[in-house]
């Protein structure tokens, strides 16, 4: 079965990104070999309509067999505001919350990212998953491209 892979914002900005293009790149052409199916939310789609057109339509070149769409639910709202209150981060950063909370509520196995200051880190990472397991919520794999992707000798 084909993993599902939550993408942030920071991962379609990498594409375009020199010090994260190389393994950006490899990442979305494994989604072309159907390794991963890519979790595609609503609030991808917001934050994207503020980026430069090239950035905003690149996902329109991944056929929809490649992506599932999610959106943001109340569910995953008060799960978000849930890490605030536990002060992971702070309220500045609910938007970064928002996503993780997304993923988490639709038992995404896999949420990848590059940002390193809220999200893909371990110390919080442990903290956003302690927070799910007190609200009977699986854990949630958070890594960056580089570390799913398949490597090739």
């Amino acid at each position: 079965m084909m993993k599902k892979v939550y993408i942030d914002t920071s991962v379609v900005g990498g594409y375009f990104d020199d010090e994260f293009h190389l393994w950006t790149k490899i990442f979305f052409e494994s989604v072309k070999k159907s390794e991963f199916r890519i979790v595609v939310s609503e609030l991808l789609t917001e934050e994207l309509k503020y980026a430069p057109e090239y950035i905003r339509d690149f996902l329109d070149d991944f056929p929809n067999q490649h992506k599932e769409f999610v959106e943001l639910t109340e569910e995953a709202e008060a799960l978000a505001l849930q890490y605030v209150n536990a002060q992971i981060v702070g309220m500045k950063s609910l938007a970064d919350c928002r996503h993780i909370a997304t993923a988490t509520v639709n038992e995404i196995e896999i949420l990848t990212s590059w940002n390193f200051k809220h999200i893909v880190n371990l110390n919080k990472i442990r903290l956003y998953n302690g927070v799910n397991l007190l609200n009977g919520y699986r854990t949630l794999e958070i890594r960056t491209p580089r570390e799913i992707v398949k490597y090739e000798d």
